[in-house]
């Protein structure tokens, strides 16, 4: 490179770092910037000699990395620091794990070696060892949420930048994301992010089904826009008459769940009929979120006809990624149907940056709710279960989350969430792993019901218990969810162990005494 070419070089790798400390969405001190500043000397230093295939420098990656940690997914200066040193090590013999943490502190070198390690897995494989290597990586979740979601950041860049690859790596890292990567951000809750995955897989796993829908989507932006318009000419009026603040937003479905509706409704892409979607964000308080969400549905609700069966309350019952909003599909003008969804400010924060709307990182410590702990508790259950075998957890894995959620009610009147098509079996073993085992019966709201009963929202589940009842293989058919396979399993293998051991312990003595007969008659 000449000397002006290393300068322009170094201008731009300039503006990209004080683009960084501008787009965080949370408020940077002066102390932060001192340790992200650092981190980027260090990780400048440590790229010095890199190149990506598409000839620029390496350092702008992890730049890009943690531009999308700051600003996309809106995590704290340790993470944006993590994630700009989070190649580091790897690539550069110069820096061990051992000097980050002399140089950067505990956390941010937990970070930089739950990276490290799982980068260490991703070399070719057959799918086996993708699932093997996946189960691995979730176990990471143990030491620090932030190693998965600044991954899921990595990858995400990876595949905005893939273009330059050759074409058998961009299908294998592709496939990998669709495989791996998209679902683990739906559960984290980072549908944002989610969403570009699936677009940007989908573009080189079926870059003909893509690019034909994406220029349909262009084509009929202009007609959508206008569409848009009108709906918000009516909105507007009725929401200002209630004095209610607010901003009217409308987007188009991600290219990836247009071609899944078609693919799994079997039609073309004009019969997909909600292609977009309108979204009402509101200003409130806490106290009154829930009462302005649902006169705001009232207002809409007013002036379009709702389709009844298309309400999707989770304010009242929260999915378990913490996403709440009320979704509604209302005939719009010229009989049209159109998804309706209403948030508040922190609904729509949370719906865009996942957990890390909820959880405020502090140096050496995770702050998590109930629903994050338990969902890394069953999570780990899983993972550490020797006897699971590697593709039929990811496969369970995906099962799970993209099941619907349904909420069922405890006797005390506690609210659960289990995957649609749950049974009471699923119920005992996600109230306690004894309770399941020890499950005799059920009773939903009063009623006896067989163990494999599929359970609907709003059910009251009772589980029977008795000491003498133990799982069967049958059971393996009465339940979807991976923690009560998992369990079942477990104690039909120790069952099997035991019957063997006690059939052993019976055949000895006789044979002994047929040994006995033999000398006596034969000598």
């Amino acid at each position: 490179m000449t000397g002006e070419e290393v300068a322009k070089e170094n201008a731009a790798i300039a503006k990209e770092y004080k683009d960084l400390l501008k787009i965080s969405y949370r408020r940077l001190s002066a102390q932060d910037k001192k340790l992200i500043r650092k981190a980027f000397d260090v990780a400048v230093d440590a790229h010095s000699d890199q190149r990506r295939k598409s000839g620029e420098a390496y350092i702008f990656h992890p730049i890009a990395v943690a531009k999308i940690v700051a600003s996309e997914i809106g995590l704290d200066a340790t993470s944006i620091a993590a994630a700009l040193l989070h190649d580091v090590v790897e690539d550069c013999p110069r820096y061990s794990i051992e000097d980050i943490q002399q140089l950067f502190g505990e956390t941010v070198a937990r970070i930089v070696n739950g990276l490290t390690k799982i980068s260490s897995l991703n070399k070719d494989m057959n799918v086996s060892m993708q699932a093997e290597n996946f189960r691995k990586m979730l176990l990471t979740l143990h030491d620090d949420i932030r190693v998965i979601i600044i991954k899921i950041a990595d990858r995400l860049h990876n595949m905005q930048t893939i273009h330059s690859m050759r074409e058998d790596k961009q299908l294998k890292i592709a496939s990998e994301t669709l495989y791996i990567y998209a679902p683990l951000a739906h559960k984290i809750g980072l549908y944002n992010i989610k969403s570009k995955l699936e677009d940007l897989a989908l573009k080189y796993t079926e870059p003909e089904v893509y690019n034909d829908i994406l220029v349909k989507l262009e084509e009929s932006k202009e007609d959508q826009d206008l569409y848009i318009k009108d709906i918000s000419k009516v909105l507007t009026k009725a929401l200002n008459k209630e004095k209610i603040k607010y901003v009217i937003k409308g987007r188009p479905k991600s290219i990836f769940s247009i071609r899944r509706k078609m693919q799994n409704q079997g039609v073309s892409f004009d019969e997909v009929y909600d292609k977009f979607a309108v979204r009402i964000i509101y200003t409130s308080d806490l106290k009154d979120e829930k009462f302005i969400a649902w006169k705001v549905y009232s207002i809409v609700t007013d002036h379009f006809r709702p389709n009844p069966i298309r309400l999707r309350d989770w304010i009242s019952a929260p999915k378990s990624t913490g996403y709440e909003a009320l979704h509604i599909t209302v005939m719009g003008p010229k009989g049209r149907w159109v998804e309706v969804q209403i948030r508040s400010e922190r609904m729509n924060e949370i719906a865009e940056k996942g957990y890390a709307a909820h959880y405020k990182y502090k140096e050496g410590e995770q702050e998590q709710d109930e629903n994050l702990e338990s969902w890394i508790g069953k999570l780990q259950e899983v993972i550490e279960n020797p006897e699971s075998n590697a593709v039929e957890f990811v496969e369970q894995f995906k099962l799970n989350l993209y099941a619907k959620e349904i909420f069922v009610f405890t006797p005390n009147g506690d609210l659960k969430s289990l995957p649609k098509n749950a049974t009471p079996l699923d119920f005992s073993f996600s109230i306690h792993t004894e309770i399941g085992m020890k499950t005799r019966g059920a009773k939903v709201n009063g009623k006896l019901v067989p163990l494999n009963h599929i359970l609907q929202s709003g059910d009251q589940v009772d589980i029977i218990t008795s000491e003498n009842a133990k799982p069967t293989v049958n059971w393996l058919d009465y339940v979807i969810t991976t923690r009560a396979k998992s369990k079942i399993k477990s104690a039909l293998k120790e069952d099997e162990k035991a019957i063997a051991h006690e059939g052993k312990r019976n055949i000895t003595p006789k044979t002994k005494t047929t040994q006995n007969f033999f000398k006596r008659t034969f000598s």
